[in-house]
């Protein structure tokens, strides 16, 4: 968790999708190694097509600020939105989804320059299917969790056959107590 941490404060915004909000409710703040909340805190981005976030959120409670990135959304929960301090950037895309390149854009122009991505599988796949991923850092914990419901780190229509997988490259590991931090970067023309 410490580790998390230090990432945090080493980037200028970090992201989550909605899955991820209505399950664990982060609060996605940057803190010390004493657990101490940093003066300065990055971004936080809430990628939410529909615009489903709870207004009682606990990252809507922490310090900084928190941007929810829609398809599209009611002028009433905008508002219900705006009144609690998020900002509310619509970026419609295919589907009904949000637009990630027009998103990454949006951020690039609020000087956005480092987005850490703590998003479920169904985010990470976009992001890789779009090719927005440019570092991939994956902490591997000596658990296994079984059954045909687990989560995977990415999800998405996944591959044919494993000579299509996307590669890593220059790719260290280390271990970081009981886990396994393994840090690479995806193979540019594959």
């Amino acid at each position: 968790r410490r580790r998390v941490h230090q990432l945090r404060q080493n980037c200028d915004a970090v992201a989550v999708g909605i899955g991820t909000v209505l399950q664990d409710d982060p609060q996605l703040t940057a803190r010390d190694e004493q657990g101490n909340l940093l003066e300065s805190q990055p971004l936080r981005v809430i990628i939410d097509s529909q615009g489903r976030v709870p207004t009682d959120a606990q990252m809507f409670r922490a310090p900084g600020r928190t941007l929810v990135a829609v398809a599209g959304i009611s002028s009433e929960r905008e508002d219900a939105l705006c009144q609690i301090g998020a900002e509310v950037l619509v970026v419609p895309g295919e589907d009904g989804q949000v637009d990630l390149e027009a998103l990454a854009q949006a951020l690039g122009a609020q000087e956005v320059t480092s987005l850490l991505v703590e998003g479920g599988g169904t985010l990470l796949a976009s992001l890789f299917h779009v090719g927005l991923v440019d570092k991939v850092i994956a902490f591997l914990a000596p658990t296994i969790i079984a059954g045909r419901e687990a989560p995977t780190p990415v999800e998405g229509t996944g591959i044919p056959h494993l000579k299509d997988s996307l590669r890593l490259e220059r790719v260290s590991v280390d271990q970081v107590g009981e886990d396994m931090l393994i840090i690479g970067y995806p193979r540019k023309g594959v």
